[in-house]
């Protein structure tokens, strides 16, 4: 294998589970790229003051600012990570909010969500659904933690792009955005309908679901 397989390979799994030092430099560099993303997610989640939201695979945490901004001091964030290097950092860079009980965040995968029945009001996850072998039940659990009137929003690249990295060759799952749209209706989403962003020569798409 050469060693520009083995990059790839490497940061593929970097991506999908940041860890150590490697992963703290994936994460900064997940805030830069992903920065237009989130800021679609949080706008189109309608995120309201004193609302309870989360960024569910927060990776560096630049949802976690946006999503604490958006509700206001008044409300609650919960951020939820597979890996424990990007959640020790977010502790780190938001100390002061989760001194104030603004902010939370814990260890979980999308598929097992330490979070409450009906304990959010708005959710995003951006760039997360590549890394699981089904959806389906990711989207199952944000209907579990959806309260009634409850919104998620899903950030995913166009995956006519995507599969043309040489990074998405190892490990990803790259999905039509109708077969992604038809899970989170299988799932009990309801509403459900994606929007098409630009992020200046590259397409992504937001989806949409809500309780």
């Amino acid at each position: 294998m050469g060693l520009r397989a083995r990059f790839q390979i490497g940061l593929a799994r970097q991506l999908g589970h940041p860890s150590g030092l490697r992963g703290r430099v994936v994460g900064r560099a997940l805030n830069r790229v992903n920065q237009a993303l989130v800021a679609g997610s949080v706008e189109t989640a309608c995120v309201r003051a004193g609302d309870a939201c989360a960024d569910i695979g927060f990776g560096g945490g630049v949802g976690l600012r946006a999503l604490l901004d958006a509700c206001g001091p008044d409300g609650q964030v919960h951020g939820v990570d597979v890996s424990t290097t990007m959640v020790d950092r977010a502790r780190s860079v938001f100390a002061g909010d989760c001194a104030a009980g603004r902010l939370e965040v814990s260890v979980g995968s999308l598929v097992d969500l330490p979070l409450a029945d009906a304990a959010l009001d708005r959710a995003i996850t951006t760039n997360t659904l590549y890394f699981l072998d089904d959806v389906e039940p990711a989207f199952r659990e944000f209907t579990r933690v959806l309260r009634p009137g409850g919104r998620v929003v899903v950030g995913v690249g166009d995956p006519d792009q995507m599969s043309r990295l040489p990074v998405t060759a190892h490990g990803f799952h790259l999905r039509p955005v109708e077969q992604l749209l038809e899970s989170m209706k299988a799932a009990g989403l309801s509403g459900v309908r994606s929007e098409k962003l630009r992020i200046g020569s590259l397409s992504a798409y937001l989806l949409v679901g809500e309780i």
